[in-house]
């Protein structure tokens, strides 16, 4: 059976940190198994600079050394690898419980007490105030109610592509997506993918409530570079709306589109039943005032209620 890579990685990490001199390409093959396993040189040097590679992304601190013979040896000093003690104090140890308090969803709310018990095992003080016996004015939550959200935050993070079915909120019908997860963002109450769409060659971002049945996860490596978190937060915000590089004029039903209204730069009453409001114009506007229906109609600019205009007569056909 062969041995399962995070075993190789574990080996191979313990042989370095164990060792007080370099050791060589050749010692490590003798003394892993999986190495001794590998077919002829040329696949166990493959192995070995992938394995290296990946501790040190992973954070262990590998030494290269050249002894007077020429060979190279490798090693990870404890003292390069050691983390420097917790010291938190009353106030830091009380907002790390109140972040711990966040999750609703179960696999991160278990992960989340599972680290304090850690911290609290390594001397993390307890707040005087205990979030578990007794109540607080702040209760921070940020709610997962879709079921896609697990199985994508688990792809995101060991970079699997997934494949499900999408349907756009212009669309009668869902369709199948194959995307390179990137991140999850939570923007003003709904979670959005940000990912790579293979079909479209093109990053993209999907609302977790729009799609159906299934996260499938596919094998295989990413085929796009999956650029940095601010990079991928400023696209969740900016296929979401959120950011405005114009105006728009619209016309508001009274009493409804408070989400609209508190978003408005201007308002103007109307003796008709109507208001006039003035909001930001960001991409995915036209897709947001289409779910207020007849209680909004855009006047300006024309672009923009071009856009609603289609949208509305797509939902119509069905």
């Amino acid at each position: 059976m062969a041995i399962a890579k995070s075993e190789r990685l574990m080996n191979l990490a313990l042989c370095l940190l164990g060792t007080r001199r370099p050791l060589s390409k050749r010692e490590l093959r003798g003394s892993i198994e999986a190495y001794l396993e590998a077919s002829g040189d040329e696949a166990f040097n493959r192995m070995f600079e992938r394995d290296k590679d990946d501790l040190r992304e992973l954070g262990l601190v590998i030494e290269t050394v050249e002894n007077l013979e020429g060979e190279t040896g490798y090693l990870a000093r404890r003292d390069s690898n050691r983390l420097p003690p917790i010291t938190l104090d009353a106030e830091e140890a009380a907002a790390l419980g109140l972040a711990a308090k966040v999750w609703q969803q179960a696999r991160l709310a278990g992960a989340a007490s599972g680290a304090l018990q850690k911290l609290r095992a390594a001397g993390m003080p307890e707040a005087e105030d205990s979030y578990e016996t007794q109540p607080s004015a702040l209760e921070p939550r940020i709610p997962v109610h879709e079921a896609a959200f697990e199985p994508l935050m688990l792809a995101c993070r060991d970079r699997r592509p997934v494949v499900f079915d999408y349907r756009k909120a212009n669309a009668a019908r869902p369709e199948t997506r194959h995307v390179e997860p990137w991140t999850l963002e939570c923007w003003r109450g709904h979670w959005y993918l940000a990912g790579w769409d293979r079909d479209r060659g093109a990053e993209r971002v999907f609302r977790l409530s729009r799609i159906t049945g299934k996260v499938r996860s596919r094998a295989g490596a990413f085929t796009a570079p999956v650029p940095d978190v601010v990079t991928v937060r400023e696209t969740v915000e900016s296929w979401a709306g959120e950011t405005a590089t114009r105006s728009a004029r619209i016309r508001l039903r009274a009493g409804c589109g408070y989400p609209l209204r508190a978003r408005a730069r201007a308002v103007t009453g109307g003796d008709d039943g109507w208001d006039e409001l003035e909001i930001p114009y960001g991409h995915g506007l036209d897709a947001w005032l289409v779910e207020f229906g007849p209680d909004v109609v855009v006047l300006e600019p024309a672009d923009l209620r071009a856009d609603v205009v289609e949208r509305l007569r797509a939902v119509a056909k069905g």
